[in-house]
């Protein structure tokens, strides 16, 4: 059955973004609720807040162990965490086990393994939502390391509190809180090798780069950043919408190319401008591009001397007539815009 220790505010405050989520995702009674569980302590107290909270709310709750079989003895760890969920009282608990992948290196390939499982896990259960176990920590090493790309708006946005049936809880506690919610409640979660692994960038910020920060600049540095996504999404949220609007009015789709009309993408600010050429890359799925690849469609219409066309990763660029024409290899399919 759910924890009832004594409620500490490591508790109270996990519990607390627990309940609001359940809300949030207007979760009703009998409703289920899938918790993306490692057994790490995030995840695990995430379920157990769940379990918790769903128990007062007449709300199911269970959990997805996804077994990426990256690192010896991962069935065993997954089998462990299950049992220590079923203590809980969390019911339904499914182990998917996955094959990760190489392309994009063996973070970005176990992370499509792993929301491919629980897509999967989702739509067996018929569940409502699913809570990943995010924090405030994971928000602000995924801000730096947009940043430290040069990713734009949308990347330094981080982490998105809602997206489809996902929702993170989590983003607004802190790693630190976590850990005392895990002590408080006699939870002993398990401690991915992985995350001590100097070799992932991530584990990188998280080890060298942000403590560097805190003792250089002062502390605060996590809730700065998170801070800042938080401001930059809601900018980027009006000038997505702007640019879809401007998408609009000014492409045309053809089987295989979009074309932009010439005068009206001229007179676009050009934050919507080089939205509106990703949104139509997007289309297109083009396999990677940058701001260089955008800026260089600016070329062809602010520096136009009659430059040959620009070949970009999956798609060719050319300036025809009254358009900017972006062609693909590829057929679009039906309802791509």
């Amino acid at each position: 059955m759910p924890d009832r220790s004594r409620l500490t505010p490591a508790i109270a405050d996990v519990r607390r973004a627990v309940r609001t989520s359940f809300e949030f995702a207007g979760l009703k009674r009998g409703e289920l609720v899938l918790i993306a569980c490692s057994g790490g302590p995030d995840s695990l107290a995430l379920a157990a807040a769940a379990a918790f909270e769903g128990a007062r709310a007449g709300i199911r709750v269970g959990a997805v162990i996804v077994d990426h079989q990256m690192q010896a003895g991962s069935a065993q760890v997954a089998l462990a965490t299950k049992e220590t969920l079923a203590s809980l009282g969390i019911s339904p608990v499914e182990i998917k086990t996955v094959e990760v992948a190489t392309a994009g290196g063996p973070e970005a390939a176990a992370r499509l393994a792993r929301y491919s499982a629980l897509d999967e896990a989702a739509a067996q259960l018929d569940a409502s939502a699913v809570f990943l176990g995010h924090t405030l920590d994971d928000q602000a090493e995924t801000v730096l390391l947009g940043l430290a790309r040069g990713s734009g708006a949308r990347s330094l946005n981080g982490m998105a509190l809602h997206s489809g049936r996902y929702i993170r809880p989590l983003l607004g506690i802190s790693r630190k809180t976590i850990e005392n919610f895990c002590a408080d409640s006699k939870l002993i979660p398990w401690l991915d090798p992985m995350n001590q692994d100097t070799r992932y960038t991530r584990v990188r910020v998280r080890k060298q780069i942000l403590p560097t920060l805190e003792r250089e600049l002062g502390p605060g540095i996590a809730d700065a950043l998170v801070r800042t996504a938080d401001q930059l999404r809601e900018d980027d949220e009006v000038l997505t919408s702007l640019s879809e609007q401007a998408f609009q009015q000014i492409a045309t789709m053809k089987s295989n190319a979009i074309l932009l009309d010439l005068d009206g993408f001229k007179q676009l600010p050009l934050a919507i401008r080089h939205r509106v050429v990703a949104r139509a890359l997007d289309i297109l799925d083009a396999p990677t591009f940058a701001r260089v690849h955008i800026l260089a469609v600016d070329e062809l219409v602010d520096r136009w001397h009659g430059q040959k066309p620009l070949t970009l990763p999956g798609v060719r660029v050319e300036r025809t007539g009254e358009n900017i024409a972006l062609k693909t290899t590829k057929t679009l399919k039906p309802g791509a815009c």
